[in-house]
């Protein structure tokens, strides 16, 4: 009788385990996301607004700021996060989502009204009423 206990007490545990696993969507980037909806940030003489793609999903941040670059807007209140590289910030977490070329073949690409950018975020000086995005790329 104890036996049958441990053994159904065994099997409890791994269909709860089973079914807690059934139910995450270990591919859907925005389970980590920080933001799920729009949000407005700081204050400052300039708003600018960055629209943050991922797949068919998309949250747009309003930034004010008398910064003078996109980084340094996005990195004040942590909305990106990356490595330094040879030809500035690499970009790798946007919103608390993850597209890094090396581990999951995703990186994150910088549009002006609709056009790719020839500079990354701390090389782009914004101006107020801009608009940017920043795509989650495959």
């Amino acid at each position: 009788m104890k036996r049958t206990r441990i053994v159904c007490l065994i099997l409890a545990v791994i269909l709860l385990v089973a079914c807690s696993a059934c139910n995450r969507t270990p591919n859907d980037p925005w389970s980590s996301a920080t933001y799920k909806e729009d949000a407005e940030f700081g204050t400052g003489s300039k708003t600018v607004l960055v629209d943050v793609q991922v797949e068919d999903k998309a949250v747009t941040f309003k930034i004010n700021t008398d910064k003078e670059t996109l980084g340094e807007a996005l990195l004040e209140h942590g909305l990106i996060s990356g490595e330094e590289g040879a030809y500035g910030l690499y970009v790798k977490v946007v919103n608390g989502i993850t597209a890094d070329y090396n581990s999951n073949q995703r990186y994150w690409s910088l549009t002006k009204n609709g056009e790719y950018m020839q500079t990354g975020v701390d090389g782009t000086v914004i101006a107020d009423g801009e608009q940017y995005a920043l795509v989650y790329t495959e």
